[in-house]
């Protein structure tokens, strides 16, 4: 039987500018139920009203219609986006400050893991230093129920991989607005999706959201076209299109699964029977930044080792690491904005690059949209073309009606996608790209990568999103702190499959001094010729990423069916039939992913 909820909102309603944002009269009620174990994803767009929802949840403000119930004795405690440190002289001080401040002793225990020094004047924090000391707080006050706001914003690798830790150990329930998809498909069951003034949950895993929405919106549209609404389907715009760019973004996940091979092939100095290489003239003349033997050291440390990399026109290059470990650094060596303390770095002449950083608090409040997309006008040129204004900002999910919106007036994550739509239109052959996905919903999300993978020239990010990177890159630069920088083709999973590989490799070679088998046999005569492959590895190495995808397909459909509560009372047998398809294709799709690696390794040589 399932347990109580723990805290609910019944018939939940709540206007905001003389409009009803949550519920109300011409919609459904609201009725939101949370329980002692829920692991919940709140998503909805910018603007949607999540943050709202966390502050009716927390109690700090009032709605206009239903009613809240708590569990007695249960604590609820929010996780803010942006918290105010004003007035508070050192990071330690801020955490102890109200009521419910948690012990000190506790807030140094955490932060002590995490990494940050509490005694840190307040003013001087940075943004990572600032998210630390929030996190530090928020799980010392010892919740019941914990409310995140874009908890990975700011934080380096390291930091979300001790989050993620520290909440699957959490005994409490929590609620989550992240644009971080992997956080959310590594801890979420459940979904609560804010759309349009209601709430719908799904108890499945972030995972299992997006064919969820589309199923949704699949089923508006039929009921509209049925209905012949054109004002409903005029209503619909942004949600087809959503569903329309996701489709198309199956097609440019494939182009970047074929982009990775050919530069594996092109690290590995070998190739494949299928891979057509260029000649080492052809590499030249595509190149448009060459890094020979780099460094840079700061105080005696070694921030970069010696490296060296050729960056083709084309490339999509991701850059990862702890904070310090030198991504800025090799970054702006790379771009010609540092000299090395050694080697080299040739930049074409005819690279022309633009920088997108956190610049949204540079665009002037009184600026309208039309100001600054089209200085005024109508028309602007998008990289060469003629574009109307109100055109454009549809294509970055905007209602054309905000263009003489101030730009003041936006929410943070508009800010950045307008901060996008206008350094997309600069013409330029270099994007670099400084921690983009931050305060982006996931429609902008996708809509950002579209925009990458269609953009002709080179782009370098700076990234802690895995799942962008994962969806993004072709090459995969990766710092560990040491000086060194590891050059993988792909995105950030392979680069962390390749820092786990000595580890893996030392453990089996272990193992087979003890007991040789066939298969440890076959994997070393593999090794041992990297850039032959039979007929069967290049067919598996062309067809496996497809596969892969049609079974996670799959399983994110029969996850959705066993998602309903009743059907193992209505129909035990339906029950167990897919609950076991579930299971076979969850190992085809890990033995398929197993072996698409052992191949790729085999390329990278």
């Amino acid at each position: 039987m399932a347990q109580p909820p723990i805290l609910s909102w019944e018939g939940l309603g709540l206007q905001q500018g003389g409009r009803w944002l949550l519920g109300g009269p011409e919609r459904e009620d609201i009725d939101l139920h949370i329980g002692p174990r829920d692991r919940l994803a709140l998503i909805g767009r910018n603007g949607a009203g999540k943050t709202t929802l966390f502050r009716l949840i927390n109690d700090e403000i009032e709605a206009d219609r239903g009613q809240r119930k708590v569990k007695q004795g249960m604590r609820v405690v929010v996780l803010e986006q942006d918290p105010d440190f004003d007035g508070f002289e050192t990071l330690m001080d801020w955490a102890l400050a109200g009521e419910d401040a948690p012990a000190e002793y506790e807030v140094e225990a955490i932060a002590g893991q995490l990494g940050i020094d509490m005694t840190t004047p307040s003013k001087g924090a940075s943004g990572g230093e600032r998210r630390r000391a929030a996190i530090a707080r928020a799980l010392a006050q010892e919740p019941d129920l914990l409310l995140m706001d874009e908890p990975t914003n700011h934080l380096d690798l390291s930091a979300i991989d001790w989050l993620e830790d520290w909440l699957t150990r959490f005994k409490g329930a929590f609620v989550v607005i992240s644009h971080d998809r992997t956080f959310l498909k590594r801890l979420t069951n459940a979904t609560l999706w804010l759309d349009r003034g209601i709430i719908r949950r799904k108890d499945v895993g972030f995972g299992g959201y997006e064919a969820w929405e589309e199923q949704v919106y699949a089923e508006e549209a039929r009921a509209a076209e049925k209905l012949d609404a054109k004002l409903k389907l005029e209503a619909h715009w942004l949600e087809r299109g959503v569903t329309a760019r996701r489709k198309r973004n199956q097609g440019r996940l494939e182009k970047l699964w074929q982009m990775r091979a050919q530069r594996a092939a092109m690290i590995s100095g070998g190739g494949t029977a299928k891979l057509k290489l260029a000649t080492e003239e052809e590499f030249k003349s595509k190149s448009v930044i060459v890094a020979e033997n780099i460094t840079k050291s700061y105080d005696g440390r070694a921030v970069i080792k010696p490296f060296s990399l050729r960056i083709q026109r084309g490339d999509r290059i991701g850059i990862v690491g702890a904070n310090g470990a030198g991504k800025t650094t090799l970054l702006k060596m790379l771009t010609g904005e540092l000299e090395p303390d050694s080697g080299s770095v040739t930049i074409s002449k005819k690279l022309t690059g633009v920088m997108i950083d956190q610049q949204r608090s540079l665009m002037e409040a009184d600026t309208t949209v039309r100001q600054l997309l089209a200085e005024g006008g109508d028309w602007l040129d998008v990289r060469g073309n003629r574009k109307h204004v109100q055109a454009y900002l549809k294509d970055f999910l905007f209602d054309p009606k905000i263009v003489d919106t101030k730009v003041g007036i936006l929410s943070g994550g508009e800010k950045s996608r307008l901060l996008l739509a206008r350094e997309f239109a600069r013409k330029s052959n270099l994007l670099v790209l400084d921690e983009p996905t931050n305060d982006l919903d996931l429609e902008t999300l996708d809509l950002l990568q579209e925009v990458i993978a269609d953009y002709d020239g080179t782009v370098l990010i700076v990234s802690h999103d895995r799942d962008f990177l994962d969806r993004t890159v072709t090459l995969t630069l990766g710092l560990d702190g040491s000086g060194s920088v590891d050059v993988v083709a792909g995105g950030y999973e392979d680069w962390e499959r390749k820092r786990r590989q000595p580890i893996t490799s030392k453990a089996k070679s272990s193992s087979t001094k003890k007991k040789p088998d066939k298969t440890t046999q076959a994997a070393v005569q593999k090794q041992s010729k990297p850039d032959k492959l039979s007929y069967k590895d290049q067919r598996d190495y062309e067809l496996l990423p497809a596969r892969i995808e049609e079974l996670e397909g799959a399983i994110a459909k029969g996850e959705q069916i066993l998602s309903d509560p009743e059907l193992y009372t209505k129909d035990p047998q339906k029950f167990a039939t897919i609950s076991k398809g579930l299971e076979n294709a969850r190992a085809k799709k890990d033995a398929a992913e197993e072996r698409w690696l052992e191949i790729a390794e085999m390329v990278e040589g």
